[in-house]
């Protein structure tokens, strides 16, 4: 299943990768974009299997040329329609969702580790509470999450954006946890209105193990979306980014994620094109 021996273009020492979410289509269809744009990781969506056809979506994976930078696992309660319902229903915060969450993320763990893979992302959910209850709770949760991906010899990796910088890493700080870190998604940031993501960089440096590249614009009305746009054409800066993760010795991939537009391949070819020719 992996590529090392082929060499793929890079940004800089970063290998590229692609989120396989973003090209809405089938694991073959995945393969195919990867080998049209020229990138030889893939940033896995572990979701597909747990529905119906999950047992062959997972051997269809498994016959893949693939390095995969990382698995990644989304809830099916979600719903992203607004900013309110994903607050509600977003992560592991939902206490009706609780017990169904934590088992799909320990089987996740159990597939990481079966793909010989260390790091499993996913959004942990808003996790800035003012119920100190309420708080402790996830706090407990992500422990016991985390528990499960040390005992697995991988890591649970949560996505920035639904909180900001300082207490993500206050919430880290506090658990003190070796098998917790950051999937660092700097689009995501702009989008919630949770900060500047190149000073986030920084403040989360010690525990950065994968990274999106997204870009986005803010919104002009509290409440509301920020506006996910093409890489390099939003408010995160690429060359500061990059110079950020660069200075703090930044070691993992680059994984490219478009979720918005009409044409994500050429998205997704055009952010390979730009990041290839970073430092060259």
């Amino acid at each position: 299943m992996s590529n090392e021996n082929v060499k793929f273009p890079s940004c800089g020492k970063w290998p590229l990768s692609v989120c396989s979410w973003s090209l809405r289509t089938d694991v073959q269809g995945v393969a195919d974009a990867m080998e049209q744009i020229g990138i030889g990781q893939v940033n896995l969506a572990l979701k597909p299997a747990f529905l119906d056809n999950g047992d062959a979506y997972l051997a269809a994976v498994r016959q893949q040329q693939w390095t995969i930078s990382a698995t990644t696992i989304g809830f099916f309660q979600e719903d992203y329609s607004s900013l309110e319902s994903i607050r509600a229903t977003g992560g592991i915060v939902p206490d009706a969702e609780w017990e169904r969450n934590r088992e799909m993320v320990l089987r996740s763990l159990a597939i990481t580790e079966d793909l010989g893979l260390r790091f499993l992302t996913m959004h942990a959910g808003f996790i800035e509470e003012d119920d100190q209850a309420k708080a402790r709770r996830i706090r407990d949760r992500l422990a016991e999450l985390a528990d499960a991906a040390g005992e697995r010899g991988c890591m649970l990796l949560m996505e920035t954006g639904q909180e900001t910088a300082a207490s993500l890493r206050d919430l880290l700080e506090d658990l003190n946890h070796p098998a917790l870190g950051v999937n660092f998604d700097p689009a995501n940031m702009i989008l919630y209105g949770k900060g500047n993501p190149v000073e986030a960089v920084h403040l989360l440096s010690r525990w950065i193990r994968h990274v999106h590249v997204k870009d986005a614009v803010a919104t002009q009305t509290p409440g509301m979306w920020g506006t996910e746009v093409p890489w390099g054409q939003g408010q995160v800066g690429s060359t500061d980014f990059l110079m950020a993760l660069e200075n703090i010795g930044y070691q993992g991939a680059l994984a490219i994620e478009r979720e918005t537009g009409n044409d994500r391949l050429g998205d997704i070819r055009m952010a390979a094109t730009a990041l290839k020719a970073w430092r060259q």
